[in-house]
């Protein structure tokens, strides 16, 4: 790529990354429709992106009741942009070492008939390069618009960077009523409750189209797999969408490995999300030198519904936890934050009490699980003994 050229994406991504974090709340619905910054997610965003599907796509094949062992998929991608989520789902089949692989049956949603052209010429160069036995029908549509969407049944229904972007402020401005406050302005208290008013109205209104689509498209066994930015704004709403589905009597597989409310909501400053390394291409280092990004890890927060009561957790015993934090690192110790059965716990194990029975418990990574055998519930915290049994997958 010519530097010229290069330095015209970098600014676009820069420019795409601002309205994605910083800017989110002035966020255009039809961004994607800019070329510039289509091409921009198509390099830099997409190849990342298209990856974290494989983290809900691994724990749904660990199950043993073999949720993927069907001859055929058909799964809904809404919102679909150039087919991120899709690409990603092509991929990890193709890579999987199943001796029967089913086939793939997509469907691509999006309102912009950009996004849609691209995922087809992306679809057909991936097919090309891949063996694999799929199709792809791509339908323009909102995905709001619920009546006009296919009926399924779906094996999966994929919302992948899309749950946030519903009911936002930008195509609702009853929302952000007398928002426009300066910096360190006190915001008025009738300005403080609007705003609460609509946080509830956009939780209402994603709760209400989860509800329809899983109970319109949704096979009575399959799988709807969200997908949102880590942002904690954006993490900590999932969460909330997660409570409100449960209280619908709708389950989770995972990552949650209970159906009780969520823990990490009690504290305003907590959420919930996942960090993988991932070791980007020369392109997108290239581009994080000249705009000072970093797209060295894949960040994101994600939840798997199903229908039925299959859970990751049926395959663990022993009362398992999911590491939610980095390792924390002190003086005599390392202690992790753990959620599971009874809420959110820190864990810490003495150096003193290390031992070969609990040596796991030194190598936990955020996202991983792990089960104990002789835990000591010490009230405020989780104490890993000498003779404590840690064990991991």
């Amino acid at each position: 790529m010519m530097k010229k050229e290069l330095n015209t994406l970098a600014a676009n991504v820069a420019r795409l990354s601002n309205l994605l974090t910083r800017e989110r709340d002035t966020l255009p619905l039809p961004y994607l429709k800019d070329k510039g910054l289509r091409e921009a997610y198509i390099i830099y965003y997409l190849p990342a992106n298209m990856y974290k599907i494989h983290v809900p796509l691994r724990e749904l094949s660990l199950h043993p009741a073999g949720i993927f062992r069907k001859d055929k998929l058909r799964v809904l991608d809404l919102g679909s942009g150039p087919g991120t989520a899709i690409l990603g789902v092509m991929g990890f089949f193709s890579a999987s070492a199943w001796a029967d692989k089913p086939s793939l049956e997509f469907t691509a949603v999006d309102p912009i008939e950009e996004n849609l052209r691209d995922a087809e010429k992306l679809f057909q160069s991936f097919k090309d390069d891949t063996p694999a036995n799929t199709s792809l029908l791509t339908i323009k549509s909102g995905i709001e618009r619920t009546k006009s969407l296919p009926e399924g049944p779906f094996d999966m229904i994929i919302l992948s960077n899309v749950l946030s972007e519903v009911f936002h402020p930008v195509r609702h401005p009853e929302l952000v009523s007398g928002s426009q406050t300066m910096p360190g302005q006190e915001i008025p208290k009738q300005v403080r409750d609007d705003r609460e008013a609509g946080k509830t109205g956009r939780l209402d209104y994603r709760l209400n189209l989860l509800k329809s689509l899983i109970n319109r498209s949704l096979a009575g066994d399959g799988s709807c797999i969200i997908i949102e930015p880590a942002l904690r704004a954006t993490s900590r709403e999932l969460l909330e969408v997660r409570d409100g589905l449960l209280r619908e009597g709708l389950h989770i597989y995972s990552p949650c490995l209970m159906n009780d409310p969520c823990p990490a909501l009690i504290n305003p400053k907590d959420w919930c999300h996942e960090d993988i390394p991932w070791e980007p291409p020369a392109t997108i280092r290239e581009i994080d030198k000249l705009t000072g990004l970093r797209k060295d890890s894949l960040k994101f927060s994600w939840l798997i519904i199903r229908k039925d009561t299959l859970s990751l957790s049926n395959i663990f015993g022993n009362n398992p936890f999911r590491v939610v934090s980095e390792p924390l690192i002190s003086k005599g110790k390392i202690e992790y934050y753990l959620c599971g059965t009874g809420g959110r716990r820190l864990a810490v194990r003495l150096d003193k009490d290390k031992s070969k029975l609990n040596e796991p418990f030194s190598r936990l990574k955020r996202g991983n699980i792990v089960s104990f055998q002789g835990l000591i519930d010490e009230g405020k915290r989780l104490r890993v003994g000498k003779d404590t049994i840690a064990t991991t997958p």
